[in-house]
């Protein structure tokens, strides 16, 4: 009896970002970053719901912010601001 293979159809390469962030030892959770910035929680909370704060992600039901994305926007902000 012939042996069935399964054909695999290659999936097109993501398109590389500028600059890949390296894994950090440990992500921020939104407690971090309100520490962080001496603001309270629900600022926080607010600044993801408005899109105005540093980027987040979730992982589950969590949400985590990567430190590097964290330094960016405060990078940003401070150009703004100037």
């Amino acid at each position: 009896m012939p042996r069935r293979t399964a054909s695999v159809t290659a999936l097109p390469a993501a398109a590389p970002s500028a600059e890949p962030l390296a894994l950090p030892v440990r992500f921020l959770t939104p407690e971090d970053v309100a520490a962080l910035f001496g603001v309270p929680l629900e600022t926080v909370y607010q600044w993801r719901r408005k899109r105005t704060g540093p980027p987040g992600f979730r992982a589950g039901r969590h949400v985590r912010y990567h430190p590097d994305a964290v330094a960016r926007w405060v990078a940003d902000q401070s150009r703004t601001a100037a």
